[in-house]
């Protein structure tokens, strides 16, 4: 009777294998449908579309939230592989709070869309001010890609409210005048260190490096009084000399959006700034001198400090947009913006609420210590404040 009841069973099972038509259990995963694609090829423009923008983040997303992304190359051109369907292609530089463009557009399976340059062009979401120098003139690059920024003085710097009103705020070289002001620093650089603590984000020049570590016009020692960045992670002294330094750009990212990783940098002036030591943990160096590698260009997304209050700062309240953290394949982490809508199922994805690093809600700080100025001998350097305008 055993036997009978165990030739049975075989029976049964090996009637189960051959309906499945082989020996393996088969996945529901198997019965999933793949989703269908096509292409989108486009080339990244500045507003008034006379700029290619390289390293600029395209993406889009299926209806499962699933993210497919590129890169802009160094000519602004991009292929992204996008599901069929109606999409919303978006196109943003930085993490996405501060210039990026939504196009919708209709893809096909297997097939090619391509966007013209009337639809890529890079749009500008922050509010922008600047402070007038002496010697450099951010202003005059912001407009040559169609661009808008506003001037300030010194007594907006030192009106929290007035300073809120804007998402990034650049500091030319020369524009600290401290003899003139110097009862509004101490106040400056607190709004300052609020500033940046909610997100805005600031680019200083040269000389202007004494509003970050303190000073007067410039900065001659390290640990001066003043500033808001702590004394530990930043020593710049005015002892840099005239003449042309070959530089290394070294940051990846920087040198791919560029299509270039080395370069001449005119300093035509004397006592010029000059970083005699950093906090490597706390600074990305960007460009270096390519003989002592000393830096000549960082940025730092970690301040922090205790005791500030919290403030709207910018666009802000007017934005139904959040930065979110996705990880790609290959564990590369991409900091970008989408809709606040979306948040709740990207994190369920995985993704987290805030940029990719730094300090939770720190802005950007950048600091060069060459000029920026649109009409001077600065090449390449051009270029890279390009960059540095579009990533703030």
């Amino acid at each position: 009777m055993k036997k009978s009841y165990l030739f049975l069973l075989m029976l049964l099972f090996a009637f189960l294998i051959s309906c499945n038509g082989d020996d393996t259990m088969t996945s529901p995963e198997t019965n999933v449908t793949a989703v269908q694609t096509g292409k989108i090829t486009g080339k990244v423009m500045s507003q008034n579309g006379t700029k290619p923008i390289g390293g600029a983040s395209v993406f889009v997303f299926d209806d499962k939230y699933k993210i497919y992304h590129t890169n802009s190359d160094a000519s602004g051109n991009f292929t992204l592989e996008a599901p069929s369907g109606n999409q919303t292609i978006y196109i943003q530089t930085g993490n996405g709070s501060n210039f990026r463009t939504e196009i919708s557009t209709s893809v096909k399976a297997n097939e090619t869309v391509s966007l013209d340059v009337t639809q890529t062009k890079l749009t500008q979401v922050a509010k922008i001010a600047y402070v007038k120098g002496n010697y450099d003139k951010i202003e005059d690059i912001i407009q040559t890609l169609g661009y808008t920024a506003t001037e300030i003085t010194h007594a907006d710097l030192a009106n929290i409210t007035t300073l809120a009103q804007y998402d990034i705020v650049f500091l030319n070289c020369g524009s600290r005048k401290y003899a003139q002001t110097a009862a509004l620093y101490p106040l400056i650089e607190t709004n300052l260190a609020i500033f940046v603590a909610n997100g805005g984000s600031i680019y200083a020049s040269d000389w202007d490096v004494s509003y970050l570590v303190g000073g007067t016009d410039n900065t001659n020692n390290c640990s001066l009084a003043g500033g808001f960045v702590p004394d530990a992670k930043l020593c710049s002294k005015n002892i840099g000399s005239s003449g042309i330094v070959a530089s290394t750009i070294s940051n990846p990212a920087l040198a791919t959006a560029m299509g270039f990783n080395t370069l001449n940098i005119d300093y035509d002036l004397g006592s010029w700034q000059k970083i005699i030591n950093y906090d490597a943990n706390y600074w990305d160096v960007l460009v270096k001198d390519t003989s002592t590698n000393d830096p000549l260009m960082i940025r730092t997304n970690q301040f922090s400090a205790t005791g500030l209050p919290t403030t709207t700062i910018g666009n802000a309240p007017n934005t139904a947009f959040t930065t979110v953290c996705i990880t790609l394949p290959g564990n590369i982490q991409i900091s970008v913006s989408v809709p606040t809508v979306a948040v709740p199922y990207l994190v369920a994805l995985g993704a987290t609420v805030g940029p990719c690093s730094g300090a939770t809600n720190s802005g950007y700080i950048y600091y060069t210590t060459f000029h920026n100025h649109a009409t001077g001998n600065i090449g390449n350097a051009g270029t890279i404040l390009q960059y540095v305008i579009l990533n703030l």
